[in-house]
């Protein structure tokens, strides 16, 4: 019984909602509507609150609810996970006011949200790399700001996701070998280009090691004439390889093409 009260009371209070929030749609007091949109925001209720800032964004321009109302439009939208649209909004208040009450917190949410967004590493990365310029922005602008550190850490991750994508076109040219022209060349350029443009990631021994790989493929799958010029470039980029991670799980297979291709220069 006691359940049973609780659920009518709810859904009461639900369809009072709903009849206050029509009424304040149909409503030309700017000021209730402005109101009831932060109260709804407050209360979580964020599509209420986007939907009739929407509508109030344009007309407060110039007035004292200018900077606040934008940027309480961006937040609803941000809470409500749409990132996309929270970032176009939290981009026209930064750039409408970048010096304004909530630039830093603007600038900070668009690069996060973009973050948040991002998608799996296979997929196009457009709104990773759009992440990095906004985070990469906002660190720049407030280097000391208490968000830096996990805008940061951000940047950092968005980094290894585009290395992790060209370590895995990288590994495609690989797998495809010889297959309709030289892919190794193209494993040992992608993932090198790689390596140099994010120095620091995660990813980078296992780009090396494919760099060893696909040099020592070529090599093995070369016509005879250019063998010995190709296997000793495998030996001087498995030296650069053990230099840089000696103790690499890798390590044994490294060896062994080490062994493979001196034993071809050097005969022994």
């Amino acid at each position: 019984m006691v359940k049973r009260l609780t659920i009518i009371l709810a859904m009461a209070c639900l369809l009072a909602g709903c009849g206050e929030y029509n009424k304040v749609m149909k409503s030309n007091d700017l000021e209730y509507k402005y109101a009831y949109a932060k109260k709804a925001f407050e209360n979580k209720r964020y599509a209420q609150a986007y939907t009739i800032l929407t509508d109030l964004v344009p007309v407060f321009r110039g007035t004292p609810h200018a900077e606040e109302s934008l940027y309480l439009l961006g937040l609803s939208y941000y809470e409500n996970k749409d990132y996309i649209s929270a970032g176009s909004y939290f981009k026209q208040y930064y750039q409408r006011y970048p010096r304004g009450q909530y630039a830093e917190l603007a600038r900070f949410y668009a690069g996060y949200g973009f973050y948040l967004d991002s998608p799996d590493a296979q997929l196009d990365q457009s709104e990773t790399i759009r992440a990095m310029e906004e985070l990469q922005a906002f660190l720049d602008y407030y280097p000391k700001s208490d968000k830096a550190s996990i805008a940061q850490s951000a940047v950092f991750e968005l980094q290894d996701k585009l290395v992790l994508k060209e370590l895995q076109n990288a590994t495609l040219y690989y797998n495809l070998g010889n297959y309709m022209g030289n892919n190794y060349e193209s494993a040992v350029i992608t993932a090198q280009n790689a390596i140099k443009s994010y120095p620091y990631s995660k990813y980078k021994e296992n780009l090396e090691m494919l760099v060893l790989k696909a040099r020592y493929r070529e090599a093995v799958e070369s016509v005879e004439e250019k063998k010995i010029e190709r296997f000793r470039t495998v030996i001087d980029e498995y030296y650069a390889f053990i230099n840089d991670y000696p103790e690499s799980k890798s390590r044994k297979e490294a060896d062994n093409i080490f062994k493979i291709a001196n034993r071809y220069v050097n005969g022994n």
